[in-house]
C-alpha cells in the first residue's frame, strides 16, 4: 500500500498539471461543493472517508467522485479512503484560497452591503478592502467597518492597493464602465451581479456572471415539473 506522503506528492503534482491544463468545467463546478462538505466533516472530527461515504453525503455517485479526484492524482488508498484534512486543504489551494486575493465591492446599495456583511469572503481566503458608490449620501460613510469611497477613485485605489477582484453590484448601465476602470487598473477577476452578461476583451480577466433570477427560475421549473433536486446536482 502506498504511503500517505507518496499519495500527497502525486496530488501536488496533479494540481500543478491542472493549473497548466485545466480540467473540465463540470469538475471545477463540483470542487467548491467538495470543499464545503469536507469542511463540515473536519468540524465533525472526521479523519478519513471513503468515496462511498462521501457519495451518500453529497448525492454524487462514488464513481463520479473518484473520477473527479483522479484529475488531481486520486488521493485515495484502497482500504484507507481519503485523508479529509489534507484533501480539504489541497482543494482549497486549487480553488485559490491561499492566494491572498483582495476585493472591492462596487455599489453600496442593498446587495453590496449584504455581501459586505457576510463572512463569505474571508472564509474563502478573499479580503474585502473597500466599498465604492457614486451617491453623495453614502460616500465617506462606513458600513460594517468598510469605508465607502467615491467611485471616481476606483482605478487609483485598485492600483495602489493591489486589488485582484472586483464585485459589481451596480446597475447594468454602469457595469461596463466600472469593469473597464478596474481591468485597466490591473484587476483580473470580476464577479458580476449587474443582471447582464459582462464580457471583457482581455482574456487574462476572469468574469463570473451571476444571475440570481435564473436560479429562481430553475427552482420554479423543478417545482412545476415535479422533479426532485437530483436533476440539478451535476450542474452544481
Amino acid at each position: 500500500m502506498e504511503s500517505i506522503d507518496k499519495v500527497k506528492g502525486t496530488f501536488d503534482k496533479k494540481i500543478a498539471d491542472a493549473e497548466k491544463n485545466p480540467v473540465s468545467v463540470a469538475v471545477i463546478r463540483r470542487l467548491p461543493r467538495y470543499h464545503r462538505y469536507l469542511g463540515e466533516l473536519l468540524r465533525e472530527g472526521k479523519g478519513r472517508i471513503s468515496s462511498a461515504e462521501l457519495s451518500r453525503i453529497m448525492g454524487v455517485t462514488a464513481s463520479q467522485i473518484r473520477q473527479d479526484f483522479n484529475c488531481f492524482g486520486g488521493f485515495g488508498q484502497q482500504g484507507y479512503g481519503y485523508n479529509v484534512k489534507y484533501l480539504h486543504s489541497k482543494i482549497g489551494e486549487l480553488l485559490g484560497m491561499k492566494e491572498g486575493y483582495r476585493a472591492v465591492i462596487v455599489g453600496a446599495g442593498n446587495l453590496g452591503r449584504a455581501l459586505a456583511a457576510t463572512h463569505m469572503f474571508e472564509r474563502r481566503g478573499v479580503t474585502v478592502v473597500a466599498l465604492f458608490d457614486n451617491s453623495p449620501a453614502v460616500i465617506g460613510t462606513e458600513f460594517n467597518g468598510f469605508l465607502v469611497h467615491d467611485v471616481r477613485e476606483l482605478g487609483d485605489f485598485c492600483r495602489e492597493n493591489s486589488v485582484n477582484i472586483g464585485v459589481l453590484t451596480v446597475p447594468k448601465e454602469s457595469a461596463y464602465e466600472c469593469a473597464a476602470t478596474m481591468v485597466e487598473a490591473g484587476v483580473h477577476g470580476l464577479w458580476n451581479f449587474a443582471n447582464m452578461e459582462l464580457t471583457v476583451e482581455d482574456k487574462s480577466v476572469v468574469v463570473q456572471n451571476v444571475h440570481m433570477g435564473d436560479s429562481l427560475m430553475t427552482l420554479c421549473f423543478g417545482m412545476k415539473t415535479g422533479k426532485d433536486r437530483g436533476i440539478f446536482d451535476d450542474e452544481i
